[in-house]
């Protein structure tokens, strides 16, 4: 079961440790945007649909997920809570019912949450809430969120084996 307490950071160490910084500040291992738009052709992937009730189960789908790639104990804490921003952000500013996939490439975890609301902006400055895609940022290996007439999708990436 997932502890907040094994986390690297919690969401408001990470908001004042960025504030601290000048509010700009980005993942330090930051890469290029991955390109990872669907799995390669007969990668497994694991699906869940889900709606606001179901979070719990969303993270503990991400944790399972976490473990069976091989990732790192200390780095699953981050990804829990990376997982839950984006998903969160489906099913209250997305639409009612979201959907999860994750797949491995090259060893690391892809995960992509897909809602087929409309996109909203982000928060206005000096907001105190609407940062979950920020806090996944800085979480993930790469993140892109892609927006259109058929919703909203976000594919992060993680380094699966330590």
């Amino acid at each position: 079961m997932f502890r907040e307490s094994s986390a690297r950071f919690s969401i408001s160490s990470v908001l004042s440790w960025s504030a601290e910084k000048g509010g700009r500040r980005v993942n330090e291992d930051v890469e290029p945007q991955s390109g990872y738009t669907s799995p390669p052709p007969g990668a497994p992937v694991k699906r869940l649909r889900f709606r606001l009730p179901d979070l719990p189960e969303v993270r503990q789908f991400a944790e399972d997920e976490a473990r069976g790639a091989g990732m790192p104990e200390e780095a699953i804490g981050d990804f829990v809570i990376a997982v839950n921003e984006v998903a969160t952000n489906a099913v209250t500013h997305g639409d009612e019912q979201a959907y999860l996939r994750t797949w491995v490439v090259n060893g690391d975890l892809i995960v992509e949450v897909h809602d087929e609301g409309a996109w909203k902006p982000g928060p206005m400055p000096g907001a105190v809430g609407g940062m979950g895609l920020w806090v996944a940022r800085l979480l993930s290996s790469d993140l892109t969120l892609r927006v259109g007439s058929g919703g909203s999708t976000v594919i992060m990436r993680f380094p699966g084996k330590g």
